[in-house]
């Protein structure tokens, strides 16, 4: 267990630089790039396999105990340790991180971005998997600094170079954005570390905050917030993430929505809830009042892109569903209680899911269109996708109604237990505030299902001989293979929530309780 970890961590920067190595002979197959991509796929589907047998010698029984643990002392004159490990927060994440990476790098081999050097491209899609794996996986501070910050770069490569129209400026905002944001927070987390003597997450969430004053909380949990609020994102810190999904490439849009947006969110999880209560505390109701406006935010921005005649781009449109959907789970964060946490480590998982599979679907469409306008698609009558790729009409409608919250599927729980914890907040926080911050909620559900089912009627519905003359391919092989699992396991996790619900909810009981069970 304890290699395993560190080998999924450490199997795609390793397999990285073999990317840029030449292929052997006898690996070449038909051309080079050939290889490349194939080789690409073997790692990421390597690093998967050794996710599943992660999970499976995971002890189910005691999910909040740390795990497949590696600490080794690397910097001794700050306390810096190399301290790995996982417990029922982290597992799920490292899990579909994996999974999503293996489907991005499978896609990829059959449909690659325009772009430069396929060897480049391969190159880092992996160091951004080993970034984003390392950042679920670390439990010190200032490793989760190095992870969190290692992802910008490859990210930023993959919009610049293999993205589409206004790539460079979509690149620029996404970089300089996160970058100062992850500036502030390296002063929260050298705050608390230098203060409390060490940077071990462990050791710090069973302090509780105990060797933290009031107004040391006050100032982390300020700094580390805005950093976190950037990656997550928050409004009104969001304005980088339609502009990179609009641009960046189908797999780079599935990777910024499935995987990074939740690196900002389990930060709050992992080290400002245990680590900093009381300062938590003081602004619990402050990032319930943000997360509420993002909500109603999104959805209307969504609504006003789904509208006739203004032009809306889905993939945009998808981009903006993101800050309402990330508004949930922040709203669970702030409650402060084990119901709103976990519905918020639901909903993460659930996003990464719905929305992974929105942007493949998107992405599809505008290969087989040539854009994503969401006006040019519909054309005079609707798309009529059910007509003209009724397969491809399909897997869109159930990703639009996965993603609106049906019951059923995975998209309602995570949402509908954010709202339960809100409503009931953890002693001290204002209840009028969150009742109020609830009735919000509750109404940009109703916006969302509005936006989602104009979508729907408007590209996958019409007359099939009216609209574009044009012949649309239905559902490749390659593509049913990236999708299914997405659709699978959405059916699963929204029809037996208590596969994810029995990892997370005694980890979230022990981190709240100030690491005591």
């Amino acid at each position: 267990m304890q290699f395993l970890l560190a080998f999924i961590v450490a199997a795609p920067l390793l397999g990285s630089a073999a990317a840029l190595l030449p292929a052997p002979p006898g690996l070449k197959g038909k051309s080079p790039e050939q290889a490349v991509l194939r080789h690409g796929v073997t790692v990421t589907g390597v690093v998967l396999a050794a996710a599943v047998a992660l999970t499976l010698g995971f002890d189910h029984d005691t999910p909040s105990r740390i795990q497949a643990t590696t600490d080794i002392s690397w910097i001794q004159a700050l306390n810096v340790r190399i301290h790995l490990g996982v417990d029922g927060i982290s597992l799920p994440l490292l899990l579909m991180t994996a999974l999503l990476f293996f489907l991005c790098a499978l896609y990829s081999y059959f449909k690659l971005p325009a772009g430069p050097s396929p060897k480049a491209f391969v190159a880092l899609l992996l160091v951004l998997e080993s970034g984003t794996l390392a950042t679920f996986a670390v439990l010190d501070l200032l490793l989760f600094f190095l992870a969190f910050e290692m992802v910008l770069i490859p990210m930023y490569f993959l919009i610049a170079r293999w993205g589409g129209a206004q790539r460079q400026a979509a690149a620029w905002k996404f970089i300089l954005y996160t970058l100062l944001g992850s500036v502030v927070m390296l002063l929260g987390l050298l705050l608390i570390g230098l203060n409390s003597g060490t940077f071990d997450m462990v050791t710090l969430a069973s302090d509780n905050g105990r060797e933290l004053s009031h107004t040391t909380q006050l100032l982390a949990v300020l700094a580390i917030g805005i950093g976190l609020a950037v990656k997550t994102p928050m409004w009104p810190l969001h304005s980088w993430l339609p502009d990179a999904h609009t641009a960046a490439p189908t797999v780079g849009s599935v990777l910024l929505a499935g995987v990074l947006l939740k690196m900002g969110t389990y930060g709050f999880v992992r080290i400002l809830l245990p680590i900093t209560p009381d300062g938590m505390a003081t602004f619990a109701p402050y990032l319930g009042a943000f997360a509420a406006v993002g909500i109603v935010y999104g959805s209307l921005a969504c609504l006003a892109l789904a509208r006739k005649g203004n032009k809306g781009d889905l993939k945009r449109l998808i981009a903006y569903s993101s800050v309402g959907h990330m508004g949930f789970v922040l709203l669970g964060i702030a409650s402060m209680t084990p119901t709103g946490v976990n519905g918020a480590l639901f909903a993460n998982i659930a996003h990464g899911l719905i929305t992974g599979l929105l942007f493949f679907l998107v992405g599809a469409l505008k290969d087989r269109y040539g854009t994503a306008d969401l006006d040019t698609l519909a054309g005079a009558t609707g798309a009529a996708l059910y007509g003209r790729a009724p397969r491809l009409g399909a897997f869109l409608a159930f990703a639009a109604v996965a993603s609106l919250g049906l019951p059923g599927l995975a998209g309602f729980w995570g949402e509908m237990l954010a709202l339960f914890g809100a409503f009931d907040p953890a002693e001290g926080l204002s209840r009028p505030a969150f009742l109020t911050y609830v009735a919000v909620g509750a109404f940009g559900t109703l916006l969302t299902a509005a936006y989602l089912l104009i979508v729907v009627r408007r590209v996958c519905m019409g007359d099939p001989k009216a609209g574009p003359e044009l012949a649309v391919a239905d559902i490749q092989r390659y593509e049913f293979a990236a999708w299914t699992p997405l659709v699978a396991l959405t059916v699963l996790a929204g029809l037996w929530p208590a596969v994810l619900l029995g990892l997370t909810d005694p980890a979230v009981q022990k981190l709240l309780a100030g690491g005591n069970s």
